[in-house]
């Protein structure tokens, strides 16, 4: 089979390096890159630490408006499909990216497949809330995290090739643990940091920067924290940060955006994980670090019930106080899988040798 695979951020390049690494061993992959996150760090670093094969096409589109950004990944998507004529085109997650592939290639009637399909914050305010409902609406083969999203999906009507496959996440990082020994002493050693001495901190999701008031009031619970905080800084929040002429005590560090390794490595040694990021959730999870996230809801409900994870909003106080107090139970039940997600995936994308039908949506 030829499949197009449409990637454009972080968390997807992290989710492709275990699938891809699978599927290029049956099938013919076309690896698109729209440019959605487009500096090195945010981009070029992760393919780098990943070992992924270069992106076979790369759309440059950019930072811009949600409308001017899906807009222009469309175009570039539906080129890239009509002059391919895949199979069927891959998509991840709930970006920009994974919406525009959606919509370009249901359009030309080509069979979609979403990883991580039935996702939901049943916040609608989230452009990502939007982004995954449609993709799911638009998909041919929805392939589960969890038995939480299977449900999702059949509470909307959708219950057709639905499967439960597992968090290929969890694939990937079971590989990178296997590599971040190195990164982990490189790591503590150069940022003068000691093993479960400090946090780590991922603040990138619109609801908690693009209100100010709301992302100072964040920064200054950073600033007051009476342990080190490393800040890896997504460009977004750069640009406020340096706008909003906020400065960081000697506690708190703020750092580029670092390799996957690295911060596998950083967040395996850290105390506790403050975070807005879905991923990092997950990931703190299975590394048996508690995580505090800095929104009012969460996709990953597991782990706040088995008790890892907490919300608590952007309230400062609410923040610095479980910060002090937050302690999560010995048990730690096996949550999204065993670790095999991205060979199921690919075995049930190659269930048929002949092209994927078109799934009919009431």
């Amino acid at each position: 089979m030829k499949i197009v695979t449409i990637v454009g951020a972080r968390p997807q390049f992290i989710k492709i390096a275990a699938v891809s690494r699978k599927l290029r061993a049956r099938h013919q992959e076309i690896l698109v890159h729209t440019g959605q996150h487009y500096d090195y760090e945010m981009s070029g670093a992760f393919f780098d630490g990943l070992e992924l094969p270069p992106p076979n096409v790369n759309l440059g589109v950019g930072s811009g408006s949600h409308a001017a950004q899906t807009g222009a990944m469309l175009t570039g998507i539906e080129d890239v499909l009509l002059a391919e004529s895949p199979d069927c085109l891959l998509i991840y997650g709930d970006t920009n990216s994974t919406l525009a592939g959606a919509l370009a290639s249901s359009k030309l009637s080509i069979p979609v497949v979403h990883v991580e399909a039935g996702l939901r914050s049943f916040n609608r305010s989230m452009p990502e809330e939007i982004n995954r409902v449609v993709a799911d609406h638009l998909s041919d083969l929805l392939l589960c995290p969890s038995d939480t999203a299977v449900s999702n999906l059949a509470m909307e009507g959708i219950t057709e090739n639905v499967h439960l496959v597992g968090d290929v996440m969890l694939d990937a990082l079971n590989w990178a643990k296997e590599r971040s020994v190195e990164a982990e002493n490189a790591c503590l050693k150069g940022f003068g940091l000691k093993r479960k001495e400090y946090l780590i901190a991922t603040l990138h999701r619109s609801e908690n920067t693009d209100d100010r008031t709301r992302f100072q009031g964040i920064l200054e619970t950073f600033n007051s924290l009476h342990e080190p905080v490393l800040f890896p800084v997504h460009p977004r929040a750069r640009k406020i940060i340096n706008e909003i002429n906020f400065r960081p005590q000697p506690n708190l560090h703020l750092i580029d955006p670092v390799g996957y390794l690295e911060m596998v490595a950083l967040v395996s040694a850290a105390r506790l994980v403050l975070t807005d990021s879905g991923g990092l959730q997950k990931e703190a999870y299975w590394l048996g670090v508690p995580c505090v996230t800095l929104r009012n809801e969460t996709e990953w409900v597991e782990t706040v019930e088995a008790g890892w994870n907490v919300l608590v909003g952007s309230e400062p106080e609410r923040i610095a106080q479980t910060v002090k107090s937050f302690t999560p139970p010995v048990a730690r039940p096996f949550l999204y899988g065993d670790g095999t997600a991205a060979e199921k995936c690919v075995d049930l994308i190659g269930l048929k040798s002949e092209p994927m039908a078109l799934v009919g949506r009431a």
